[in-house]
């Protein structure tokens, strides 16, 4: 879990592009353990999220003593099912803020025949949950308010289960009513209808969770669009694997920030397939003029041709979590916009429409909230620097992050509510977001060609930040090295690479916090590091790495593909390099230094080996970029490539003042 500060400046960004990898769902993830609880045998659940929320799931049903592990090998989640019995019959759970954990585990405790008392934070027990309770008493479960009549706690008793095997419920507040009883019910073995009151709000949510329950076993007759039969003889059993689908929730701010920003940027772990119905924000999205792309395993956005967003009026009851990012999308829309028929804003993390109205004005829009509605005002202008108060909503503070794309600073105060959900949300934003007005020297070269030393001394020279991109891929073998993964298990270094803590200071490289700058050095971290860094995946994690280190005033990246594949629009491209014969003298004057055996003869011919090697590896290969200055170090000193590259710097800097 990171460890943010009380308050995240971000920004002034104007450029979003990049790719990323979505963590898992949390409306999958937690139903999906309580289906597993509930079934017969053992169920291997693969890319569940890791967030407060999930957690909370996972200890309340530890807590129940459902048999919950995590896999060594590869990183699962194995549920041992109780085939409809949990084995503690009295239990406290603390559910936080969770609602997808709160209100299912009250229904099938409801039903579960012991003592259970549930209850969370402050803002927990604001949120109604009378409408479930009703139902369930109907059946005869016993229930018993904590505090206020409508709200958790609660406390259950064993019931006696009794009925007409009809119940009703309100559909107009929270979906996860229905959820919960749709899960719970098959429990009883018995048919059982259940008709929605009203409308049903958060449609898409409910089919996640009727998608879920067929993985399991259980599929229901449905009568017109308000009744749902659970036939008689119902029970769940293990599907034996299932994979959490990327979170579709959590893609949304990134597809927006590729239509506000340029892009593109591309969301992997989720595609047309999936059972989430929050990817039809990205057909919102195309309404409004973004370029919209699907393909396998990942969908990405773009800003529109036109250049700016058109305004809209959308109903947006199907995809209430996701509209919140349309309301900062408004920010940069051509017009007025209006979102209908979000009243289920009031009842989530906090009042969102409140909380929405509020943080938006203090941007300089106009808005006007109603009971259901917002209308936004865009302002001609983003008030810079305004502090965003989160109201510890997740949503809040992941949506308002997108200002900062707009070339405004902005303060997220309590970033650290992104825990619920997304607890890597910020590196991952930083990763996409940049200042393309922030000026990048690329050096790029062959091995031994002196690049790292003239490299560090041109930043050094222009006050800029230095990259050594070579030293990712030593630090990703490290990372593996020590925690014990397989180097040819792609998937579980590309997760390495994309979550990679490394920092330079000074002439230190670090990892994790730790000084590891000669440690990376030793010859079983650089036998690694060779063999990672022809993985896509790894490349692909470090690419977003790299990219996030453009900082003002400006960056010196230094490796093999800076100025062809990581900053294609660097203000100066250098391919720096020198003979064959230069390169191994150099490299066995270093080695013989540093009191290393050395022979010349191989070295030169590792040297050609590597160049042959590296200029035909399918992957990026080494190649000097058409629009790159050729530098020649044979016969130079450090000093004269190095006073080179300033001067091709400040040639560019006067024909180019702007930047």
């Amino acid at each position: 879990m990171r460890d943010y500060p009380s308050s995240l400046e971000l920004g002034p960004f104007n450029h979003a592009e990049g790719s990323l990898r979505l963590p898992g769902s949390k409306s999958i993830s937690n139903r999906v353990l309580l289906l597993a609880a509930l079934a017969e045998g053992t169920t291997r659940i693969e890319g569940l999220l890791e967030s407060d929320d999930v957690q909370h799931m996972l200890d309340a049903l530890r807590a129940l003593g459902v048999s919950v592990r995590r896999a060594q090998a590869d990183g699962s989640t194995l549920v041992e099912g109780g085939g409809g019995h949990f084995p503690v019959k009295n239990a406290d759970l603390y559910l936080g803020n969770a609602g997808t954990a709160f209100r299912p585990l009250t229904a099938a405790l409801a039903l579960a025949g012991g003592h259970y008392r549930l209850s969370g934070v402050k803002r927990m027990h604001e949120r109604p949950i009378g409408d479930l309770v009703d139902a369930l008493r109907e059946l005869g479960a016993d229930i018993r308010y904590g505090g206020s009549d409508g709200y958790p706690p609660l406390e259950i008793s064993p019931g006696s289960l009794r009925g007409t095997g009809r119940v009703k419920v309100r559909g107009d507040v929270s979906s996860q009513f229905l959820t919960a009883l749709l899960m719970a019910l098959p429990l009883t073995g018995k048919e059982m209808a259940i008709e929605v009151v009203g409308e049903l709000i958060s449609r898409p949510y409910v089919e996640i969770t009727l998608s879920l329950m067929a993985r399991f076993g259980v599929s229901l007759a449905r009568s017109g669009t308000n009744v749902f039969t659970i036939p008689a003889g119902s029970r769940y059993c293990s599907p034996g694997t299932l994979h959490v689908e990327g979170d579709a929730s959590g893609a949304s701010y990134f597809l927006a920030a590729g239509a506000i920003a340029g892009g593109p940027v591309r969301v992997e772990g989720v595609d047309r397939h999936s059972i989430q119905g929050d990817l039809r924000f990205a057909d919102t999205l195309a309404e409004l003029g973004a370029r919209i792309a699907w393909g396998e395993g990942w969908l990405e956005a773009r800003a529109p041709a036109s250049g700016r967003l058109q305004a809209f009026d959308l109903d947006l009851n199907h995809i209430p979590d996701a509209a919140m990012t349309l309301a900062v999308v408004a920010l940069f829309a051509d017009g007025p916009c209006r979102l209908r028929n979000i009243a289920s804003w009031r009842v989530k993390e906090t009042d969102r429409i409140a909380a929405m109205a509020t943080e938006l004005r203090k941007l300089g829009a106009v808005v006007e909230a109603g009971a259901d509605q917002l209308k936004i005002f865009p302002p001609r202008q983003l008030v810079a620097g305004a502090a965003i108060d989160t109201y510890d909503d997740h949503r809040m503070a992941m949506c308002f992050s997108l200002v900062a794309l707009g070339n405004v600073p902005i303060n997220i105060r309590d970033p650290k509510c992104v825990a619920k959900t997304f607890p890597e949300y910020f590196e991952r934003f930083a990763q996409i977001a940049s200042d393309i007005s922030v000026p990048v020297v690329a050096i790029d070269g062959p091995s031994a060609s002196g690049k790292g030393v003239v490299a560090r001394k041109v930043a050094d020279a222009l006050g800029f930040h230095y990259l050594d991109s070579g030293a990712l891929y030593r630090l990703v073998a490290l990372s593996a090295l020590e925690k014990g993964v397989n180097l040819d298990d792609a998937v579980r270094l590309g997760q390495l690479s994309e979550k990679l803590q490394a920092g330079f200071q000074d002439d230190r490289i670090e990892l994790e916090g730790r000084d590891v700058t000669d440690r990376i050095r030793a010859e079983n971290v650089s036998d690694a590091a060779s063999r990672i860094a022809g993985l896509a995946s790894v490349r692909q994690g470090l690419l977003r790495f790299q990219r996030s280190m453009r900082r003002k005033p400006g960056l010196v990246a230094e490796g093999r593909d800076m100025g062809t594949v990581v900053f294609p629009d660097a203000f100066l491209k250098v391919f720096l390099t020198a003979s064959v014969e230069e390169r191994a003298r150099r490299r066995y004057k270093q080695l013989k230094e540093k009191g290393f055996d050395a022979n010349l003869t191989d070295l030169l011919q590792d040297i050609a080996l590597r160049d042959r090697r590296d200029s035909e590896r399918s992957l990026a290969p080494l190649q000097k970029s058409a629009d790159a200055q050729l530098l020649e170090t044979t016969g130079l000193s450090i000093e004269e490539s190095v006073s080179q590259v300033v001067q091709w710097f400040e040639s560019v800097r006067r024909q180019a003042p702007s930047r």
